[in-house]
């Protein structure tokens, strides 16, 4: 069953991608009928926001956000009926498919969190199915296994998982872990092959123009990553208590009209934010930089699709916003482009999930960029300690918090009935 598990993580990584990257397809693809297209999202994003929030709380309660906050609490809490309203099969079906449908209504959300959830759940199934006591270790080596297959970044995988979700390093999980992203690297492989996530990259940090670059794009980075994560932590608390006396009716209003805004930032900028924005920030690290207000529009966008509540994750949409602040931020001090996306990617992610290895091991796998490691590691370095000084609490830990809560009150409510 554990092997199982492990090479179905990888399979259904791989045709979550797929379902992503036409789905996005299809709605750009909508965008482009003439005579109403350009006006098209005003009318199919909103719409798509309000049917995947309705969707989500009415048949798959625990399938919001991005996932990673719920594998996260589901490592926190002892009882298995709490972790399955968090982990399970059905919430792992549910978080594919209204995924999917976000990226076609143009909602600024990746896959990457999803898929650990995902991973997570089946891992969790698994462990069910085949007897095995280590759930929280299963549920960690799914984790991991879904980040590894998502970007096919193995190394990131296991970094992912000893930094962000355990926080510590456990020998006996550390090898489930390991053994995990094997088997569902090998099942991803075999369908895609290998591949680096956003092509390859030469660039290197060489002169002192360039290292002014990694310090810019780690500090300012980090600070804006800070800032987005510290208002998502704050507004999800009040979202939360402001849906709470009528949490289907005002949840819907609040999705229509964050769908609207991302229809309205989205028409205004051409539709260069809508999605994941793997295409701006790919373009971005081949030199060519991204309009200078992009990384603004585009961050924007990201927060209210995560304010929003429907499932999707922050993963890619983070690094666009990264790449195109460091294209911009290259613009504007004359130094190479390519090279400022890179240390901005590094700096704004490492800011948002306040994880420096992740973000700089992620960023080495995906851009095959392995002359520039000490620049990377160092923007990655610059970019946590900045957004610690501003915002004390790492954002996935802090949502999970609210899940922990939240399955509390259910088991004091079932044990008060």
């Amino acid at each position: 069953m554990f092997w199982i598990g492990a090479v179905s993580t990888g399979l259904i990584s791989v045709l979550f991608a797929k379902m992503a990257d036409a789905a996005q397809h299809l709605f750009h693809g909508m965008r482009g009928v003439e005579g109403w297209g350009y006006l098209m999202p005003l009318l199919v994003t909103p719409a798509g926001f309000m049917a995947c929030c309705y969707v989500a709380l009415k048949f798959f309660p625990g399938a919001q956000g991005s996932g990673i906050p719920q594998a996260i609490a589901a490592r926190h809490l002892e009882d298995m009926e709490d972790r399955t309203r968090l982990l399970s099969l059905r919430i792992a079906i549910g978080k594919i498919l209204l995924t999917v449908a976000g990226l076609m209504s143009g909602a600024s959300i990746g896959r990457e969190g999803p898929t650990v959830q995902v991973g997570a759940a089946i891992m969790m199934q698994a462990a069910r199915w085949g007897g095995i006591a280590h759930a929280r270790g299963l549920i960690l080596a799914g984790s991991a296994a879904g980040i590894a297959a998502a970007f096919n970044t193995p190394m990131a995988g296991i970094v992912f998982a000893i930094e962000e979700m355990s926080r510590s390093y456990q020998s006996r999980a550390n090898g489930l872990v390991l053994t995990t992203v094997i088997l569902s690297g090998l099942a991803a492989m075999g369908l895609v092959g290998s591949y680096t996530y956003f092509g390859e990259t030469d660039e290197v940090a060489r002169t002192a123009a360039d290292w002014s670059m990694v310090a810019t794009c780690g500090i300012v980075g980090g600070a804006l990553g800070a800032a987005f994560s510290a208002l998502a932590l704050h507004l999800t608390l009040r979202i939360r208590r402001w849906t709470q006396p009528a949490r289907l009716r005002r949840s819907l209003l609040l999705a229509g009209c964050c769908g609207l805004f991302v229809a309205v930032v989205g028409i205004l900028s051409g539709g260069e934010t809508f999605g994941t924005g793997y295409e701006q920030a790919r373009a971005a690290l081949e030199g060519a930089p991204a309009s200078p207000l992009y990384f603004a529009e585009k961050l924007a966008v990201t927060f209210a699709s995560m304010m929003s509540g429907i499932p999707g994750g922050i993963f890619a949409p983070s690094l666009s916003v990264g790449a195109g602040f460091g294209s911009t931020l290259a613009l504007m001090l004359g130094a190479n482009v390519g090279l400022g996306a890179l240390l901005g990617m590094a700096g704004y992610f490492a800011g948002v999930v306040q994880a420096p290895m992740t973000a700089f091991v992620i960023i080495l796998e995906m851009t095959g960029n392995h002359d520039n490691v000490i620049a990377l590691m160092t923007a990655s370095m610059l970019g946590y300690l900045t957004s610690r000084l501003i915002s004390r609490e790492p954002l996935y830990h802090g949502l999970s918090r609210n899940f922990i809560a939240e399955a509390i009150r259910t088991r004091r409510a079932q044990q008060r009935a």
